[in-house]
């Protein structure tokens, strides 16, 4: 044996009772539990540690990660690894890195520069990648062929898929080019990805019809896959586009994972039962549905996200050329503040809940902190005028929280029979949402410690097992004999989020200890120099 947990209280994600044990490791894997009451001779290892009051559960899974450059560039990882992360799902809302050629390379690139960096211009990393395979290696190889600082699956994103096959036009795909998008989701399937992704408010993957979006569906359903749409609305038509997404994957026989799951806006206030109860009369008739949530109630994007998608078709170049134009500009500020902007959700915009989390351009920090109302006042001035200068200055680089969430929708949902958790961190910009460091111990510390939302035993269970489940991964998410050793040892009476509003960047209290491979990335409390991660690519399913 190399490791043995001496006397170690295991939760063990399946969300049944807790019990004493010592659960030795040898060659990446659970060797084997010794229960208290099982007596006789307990096992040794060349390395013991005493638990001192400490649980033992299976590594966190983030099923919503915006890791995909950070895994690369940051080897310490420590926004993720000190909360006991050990697997992220990259990939996510549509858009990402692979599958691209090198004009949708530099388009996405410039797209989500206020999610995870790596703008053109940029040459702190090299995108030696073109396709999901080369990704995938990029991720094994990490840092001088080391590993990665957390193991990492991927969903071949939607969005970037359209934009390889026809650009950023808001039209039909002809025969040939859905023909084509089919083959770049097979492919990266084939290459290892788990699934798909759909950012259905960002252009240009917003533009995909039902039927459309059904037919690359079909495909995921052959790889055994799931979709994962970021789905029409979160606000004013927010029922509406989930029993979309719910009809179009039943339609495709396709598992359905709802990436933060939520109702916001004053529009869904108290609406929660009403989601929870559409889930569960498609579950009773057999559909396959999983979700996943964070634990706070703003939200987090780009400013850009605000825009009308008509404002966005063409990509950045063009929408910084729209912007710049004043009666275009005007009739974008009418859509957003009278009508409500597709890309807002529906909801009139409200400046008073729009706060600067990040910009691109060191220059123009002084306003990240503060809502664009706030600013706006600050400079005797309206806030659209504010905002739209803040776009074409950063070059829609500036990231936003958005205040517009229920704490009651996010209790309720939480406690569903198919939630997981995802942070949806993103972790650029001076200031960013708390999510990034402190999604799980947030769970652990206030909505099960303080709040009693969820008891421990379930709640790691929705932050495991639910998630490996969904993942299709086969010895991950439990702990049980030959499963992978990915664990977390936490002091339940302590662990806490760290991080707030204020200081968004604090790591966590009470987890003193986490393995992945059977190895110590977070020993003592303190992060190590051990890059045990790697690409978890799909399981072989059907195809």
């Amino acid at each position: 044996m190399d490791t043995v947990l001496r006397d170690i209280h295991v939760i063990d994600g399946s969300g049944g009772p807790s019990y004493r044990a010592d659960v030795a490791l040898a060659d990446g894997r659970i060797a084997e539990i010794h229960r208290e009451s099982d007596g006789g001779r307990r096992p040794g290892a060349a390395r013991v540690v005493a638990a001192d009051g400490l649980a033992l559960s299976p590594g966190f899974i983030d099923m919503h990660a915006h890791s995909d450059l950070a895994l690369l560039r940051d080897p310490g990882h420590e926004a993720k690894v000190a909360q006991g992360v050990t697997l992220e799902v990259l990939g996510q809302d549509g858009l990402s890195y692979a599958p691209v050629d090198d004009r949708t390379l530099a388009e996405v690139r410039a797209q989500i520069t206020g999610w995870n960096g790596g703008a053109p211009g940029d040459t702190s990393l090299d995108f030696n990648w073109r396709t999901v395979g080369a990704y995938l290696d990029r991720l094994d190889h990490g840092f001088d062929g080391q590993g990665i600082a957390v193991n990492a699956a991927y969903l071949v994103p939607q969005g970037t898929v359209r934009m390889l096959a026809l650009g950023w036009d808001d039209r039909e795909a002809t025969a040939d080019e859905l023909a084509r998008m089919k083959q770049l989701v097979a492919e990266g399937l084939e290459q290892g990805a788990v699934g798909l992704s759909s950012g259905l408010t960002y252009t240009p993957g917003m533009y995909a019809s039902d039927a459309e979006l059904t037919e690359l569906c079909r495909v995921v359903a052959r790889y055994d896959g799931y979709y994962c749409p970021h789905h029409r609305s979160y606000g004013a038509g927010a029922l509406q586009a989930y029993e979309e997404m719910v009809a179009l994957t039943r339609e495709a026989g396709c598992a359905l994972h709802l990436a933060h799951a939520t109702m916001n806006f004053g529009v869904n206030k108290g609406r929660a039962p009403e989601l929870l109860s559409l889930l569960d009369g498609a579950l009773d008739a057999g559909a396959d549905i999983t979700l996943d949530t964070y634990p706070y109630t703003p939200g987090c994007t780009t400013l850009v996200a605000m825009l009308p998608s008509w404002a966005s078709e063409g990509g950045p170049e063009a929408v910084l050329a729209r912007l710049k134009d004043d009666a275009t500009a005007e009739r974008i500020r009418h859509v957003m503040e009278v009508e409500g902007a597709d890309g807002c959700h529906g909801v009139p915009i409200e400046w008073d809940t729009i706060e600067i989390s990040g910009v691109s351009d060191p220059g123009l920090a002084g306003c990240v902190g503060k809502t664009l109302a706030r600013s706006a006042a600050e400079r005797g001035e309206e806030p659209w005028v504010t905002a739209h200068r803040l776009l074409i200055d950063d070059r829609l680089g500036s990231t936003i929280l958005q205040h517009v969430g229920h704490e009651d929708n996010v209790r309720q949902i939480m406690r569903h029979r198919v939630h997981t958790g995802g942070s949806d961190g993103i972790l650029q910009g001076c200031k960013p949402h708390p999510r990034a460091y402190g999604t799980f111990p947030q769970y652990l510390g206030t909505y099960v410690r303080e709040l009693g939302v969820l008891s421990l035993e379930e709640c790691v269970a929705h932050l495991t097992s639910r998630a490996a489940a969904r993942l299709r991964l086969p010895d991950r998410g439990l702990v049980r004999e030959g499963y992978r050793a990915d664990l977390v040892l936490f002091d339940p009476d302590t662990v806490a989020a760290g991080s707030t509003f204020d200081a968004p960047r604090t790591l966590p209290t009470g987890i003193p200890h986490v393995l992945i491979d059977g190895r110590f990335v977070i020993e003592d409390g303190r992060r190590t120099d051990v890059l045990a991660g790697r690409a978890v690519r799909r399981t072989a399913g059907r195809g």
